[in-house]
């Protein structure tokens, strides 16, 4: 995976204090300098520089590139977030402001089961589910717990995700639901 942050502060002093160097050689002789040191701003000299892939994906795509392709990103996962509200088999587990869809298949309780053997059968359920779509080889679904409840995460964000991904991947949700009974 290729990884990059970027950290926004408007007190620098205490970036440079939380990464500070101990070695005298590396110390700057003047903090009230306006020159910043870069060594004083990161965990340590030998990382990889990982800014670079910031910048790079800055100047190929641009700002406003950038802000497009989230906000398509937030409308697809609008989009999932209604597919899931819209079938009665499923429940959406959270709300969904930025490109995080948890859901779980969500059939009714039995007659006869406890509430501790209904939670247990969802969660067996959709673990097979995320099996099952994970085993066509077309999507990647994750899981996670909210609030102790076993969710399926589907996250959108991959910046050659297109509409027909999104809906080739609820396709294949309802299709392996519809499998697995």
């Amino acid at each position: 995976p290729i990884d990059a942050s970027l950290l926004l502060t408007r007190r620098m002093d205490r970036l440079r204090d939380a990464f500070s160097l101990v070695p005298e050689y590396l110390r700057t002789l003047d903090r009230a300098s306006p020159v910043r040191d870069v060594n004083e701003y990161t965990p340590q000299l030998g990382r990889r520089f990982r800014a670079l892939k910031l910048w790079v994906l800055l100047r190929w795509f641009g700002l406003e590139g950038l802000r497009r392709r989230i906000r398509h990103h937030l409308e697809q996962a609008a989009a999932f977030a209604a597919w899931v509200d819209a079938d009665p088999r499923f429940e959406r587990l959270a709300p969904v402001p930025f490109s995080t869809i948890c859901l779980r298949l969500a059939p009714p309780r039995l007659d006869d089961e406890s509430a501790a053997d209904h939670q247990a059968r969802l969660d067996a359920l959709n673990l097979a589910l995320i099996d099952a779509v994970n085993r066509t080889g077309e999507v990647f679904l994750s899981h996670t717990r909210l609030n102790g409840v076993f969710a399926i995460q589907v996250a959108l964000g991959q910046l050659r995700t297109e509409d027909h991904h999104v809906a080739r991947a609820w396709a294949l949700l309802q299709r392996e639901a519809a499998a697995l009974g």
